[in-house]
């Protein structure tokens, strides 16, 4: 089967970017380097185009009662422009996704969901509507999407896009364009969130806006293009999730330690009773971070030793970019996730010794 591709693809392309298959499209990893591109996100403004991510809207008089029966945060009585992140589960408790819900109005919700998992969530979400008063339409294929990031990036959106963004609260959003209805319609949604744990804004709409912003940003100079190579090293420095990694089905946000993202005071939500029972009784397995002595690079997969016997394995690992240290998250058994535990890694041929360290890397710079 053939790969997508987003609306900037010739863009990326003429700008010689590397081009590598994510999620079932052909995306960009890089343009010049991941290391000027992660740079450029932590010291000045970078722009990533994010438009392979998938949207739903839900709407209808059950709106809100069918988002918080799918999901692990608590949407009831927000506020409008109010943005939640937290994941959809399982009856096990197993990860479906990890997303984040807009409330953009009375009954009417916007949810961002990973691109490798559109079709699977979008079956899913619909095999749990049955019983609610929801109109529930999966909008990936109209939407188009900029994540612009970076201490610089208000000014950017502001002053180069002409977007009004500088009165958006960490975790809001707002409409720039009359809500849509029709099941093809596009609006322009902005918000501040960020996936790199810098400042940044998020600017969701049709492909040929989306496609007028990114030559606006090109021809200011202020904004580097930027690859998802430099995306998932921004993110993992801040000890940020990416589903297939730090979740998955199998892999709970409990084990993950995202119990904040669980409301288990609300009335209900699928998987709470397998969600609180981990969370009461302990779970078998714990996402930790593991700092190595050495400069040798855990990879995805890398096991994770004990004594030579195995406990555990590399979830995410790199050389960070911005503190110079080996470092790794990784799943191993709870009886080795505690803080200051020594263990070793196997690269290769060679086991490194490493020691169980907070899995936030790096320091967050976010507005609040």
């Amino acid at each position: 089967m053939e790969n997508k591709r987003t609306c900037l693809y010739d863009k990326h392309v003429a700008l010689g970017a590397l081009i590598s298959p994510f999620g079932g499209f052909d995306m960009p990893i890089q343009y010049s380097t991941i290391i000027d591109e992660h740079q450029a996100v932590r010291q000045a403004c970078g722009v990533f185009d994010v438009s392979h991510m998938g949207e739903v809207t839900v709407r209808g008089n059950d709106a809100e009662r069918y988002v918080n029966h799918i999901f692990t945060n608590d949407v009831t009585n927000a506020p409008d422009g109010q943005i939640f992140y937290g994941m959809m589960c399982y009856e096990n408790g197993g990860t479906v996704d990890d997303l984040l819900v807009y409330k953009m109005g009375e009954a009417d919700f916007f949810l961002v969901i990973n691109a490798a998992n559109i079709d699977k969530d979008w079956a899913w979400m619909q095999q749990q509507a049955e019983g609610f008063d929801i109109d529930m339409q999966n909008r990936s294929d109209f939407y188009a999407q900029l994540a612009v990031q970076g201490p610089e990036a208000e000014a950017v959106v502001e002053e180069v896009l002409g977007l009004p963004c500088a009165d958006l609260q960490f975790y809001t959003g707002k409409r720039l364009s009359e809500r849509a209805d029709a099941p093809d319609a596009v609006e322009t949604i902005i918000s501040r969130t960020g996936y790199t744990g810098e400042d940044g804004f998020e600017i969701y709409g049709s492909a040929d806006f989306i496609r007028e912003l990114w030559d606006k940003l090109m021809a200011s100079g202020r904004c580097k293009p930027c690859g998802l190579g430099c995306r998932d090293t921004l993110r993992f420095e801040v000890g940020l999730p990416l589903y297939g990694d730090e979740l998955s089905d199998e892999i709970s946000p409990v084990m993950s330690g995202l119990s904040m993202f669980c409301k288990f005071d609300k009335p209900e939500f699928i998987g709470k009773e397998a969600l609180m029972r981990q969370k009461q009784e302990g779970v078998s397995r714990r996402v930790v971070g593991i700092e190595l002595s050495g400069k040798a690079i855990p990879r995805h997969g890398y096991a994770v030793l004990k004594d030579g016997r195995q406990v555990g394995e590399v979830t995410t690992g790199y050389h960070t970019i911005s503190t110079d240290k080996s470092v790794c998250m990784a799943l191993v058994d709870v009886a080795y996730a505690k803080l200051g535990t020594e263990l070793e890694i196997q690269i290769r041929r060679k086991t490194f010794p490493g020691v169980v360290v907070k899995k936030r890397f790096y320091d967050k710079h976010y507005k609040k």
